[in-house]
């Protein structure tokens, strides 16, 4: 099945061996009929989830991830096209942007009739761990960086997380999805070909309530929207913007909380990625590539860092939460990172050791 996108963009859905759905997107006219020749069986079990009850926090078990691939050699890339020595999770021996369900995904669909348990307490019963979990294949080349992609493709990934964003939405189980990226070994990262992922949760993640609670309050304090309060502060202070263009601003965030912590919004809010229209999506490319250029550039390094997309919940709070993009590296210096102290992890009290301006100054200074 094809479906015309924005950008001229077209996704194709195909099924795999084991019966999950994969979805090419093209910026080029491409007919994909590649038949996953694979004798896959689909993964068993469905993890769930346990009420922490001296937080009110929802923990996801999911056991049945224990035996996932761990950093295989390009040879044995998973996420390559399929060759003829070597059958891929991408049946097709090229393709731009893939998404397909993960194959041990710590959330998946849940029976028809699944339904999120209501809070009460030390009491509150287990439920079935409903969500889903994708894969955002970035490229077909095992050996760059979402960095180094070019405009046009950058734009297509963007059109697949403004798709995913759209059909995850429609679920009737999803109130939250998150497209992230964790790039580095440092940062636990399995697999070494450029991709994603996508978690699109049954339930409000904690620090999305964090976040809807102190937006709300500004709303209704102010009539205003916090994000844009935010950004319309760094437009003044000035000394922490690192980039700019007519659509998008990026800067390190005045109580940042890692020595390298980049924040990208667009300048006029949206709630999530279906709102974006076609001048922010069109400028988007240019400033990621660049801040993530700067990035790389301060140590002359591949930075590793966590990339995560905030955005509004499909249900609730879609008149005071934005849409904008974290990036946080745990690196602090050439050979040195950033180890959660006691404070940070068992209390959530950020210190942090480089003034938020020194850091944006150091990537401003990178040679482009």
């Amino acid at each position: 099945m094809k479906q015309k996108l924005s950008g001229s963009v077209v996704r194709s859905d195909l099924k795999l061996s084991d019966g999950r759905t994969i979805s090419y997107y093209d910026s080029k006219q491409n007919d994909r009929t590649a038949i996953d020749s694979r004798d896959e069986a689909a993964q068993p079990g469905i993890g769930h989830l346990r009420l922490d009850a001296l937080v009110n926090e929802w923990v996801v078990v999911a056991s049945h991830r224990q035996h996932r691939i761990f950093l295989p050699p390009k040879e044995l890339c998973p996420l390559c096209p399929t060759t003829a020595e070597k059958k891929t999770e991408i049946p097709d021996s090229n393709y731009e942007v893939v998404v397909f369900e993960n194959r041990a995904p710590a959330l998946r669909s849940p029976a028809s009739n699944w339904a999120l348990p209501s809070i009460t307490g030390i009491e509150t019963p287990d439920a079935d761990a409903a969500g889903a979990c994708e894969v955002v294949c970035y490229t077909a080349d095992h050996n760059t960086s979402f960095a180094k992609l070019s405009i046009q493709q950058i734009r297509t990934v963007l059109e697949a997380w403004k798709d995913r964003t759209a059909e995850l939405s429609k679920l009737p189980y999803i109130a939250h999805i998150f497209p992230f990226e964790n790039r580095g070994e440092e940062v636990g990262v399995t697999l070494s070909h450029p991709h994603g992922q996508i978690y699109a949760y049954s339930f409000l993640p904690p620090r999305i309530v964090q976040m809807l609670e102190a937006a709300a309050t500004h709303l209704k304090k102010t009539g205003r929207v916090l994000l844009d309060d935010v950004i319309a502060r760094e437009v003044k202070d000035k000394e922490r913007v690192i980039a700019q263009n007519d659509e998008w601003i990026a800067f390190v965030p005045y109580a940042a909380r890692y020595p390298f912590e980049i924040h990208l919004a667009p300048k006029r809010s949206v709630a999530d990625f279906t709102q974006l229209d076609d001048a922010q999506s069109q400028l988007f490319a240019p400033i990621a590539k660049e801040i993530l250029a700067r990035l790389d550039g301060v140590f002359g390094i591949e930075m590793a860092y966590i990339a995560s997309w905030y955005q509004a919940p499909v249900r609730s709070g879609r008149d005071s939460m934005r849409l904008h993009w974290q990036i946080v590296s745990v690196r602090r210096q050439p050979g040195k990172l950033k180890y959660l102290s006691g404070s940070e992890s068992g209390m959530g009290a950020f210190v942090m050791d480089l003034a938020p301006e020194q850091s944006a100054q150091q990537l401003r200074d990178v040679k482009l």
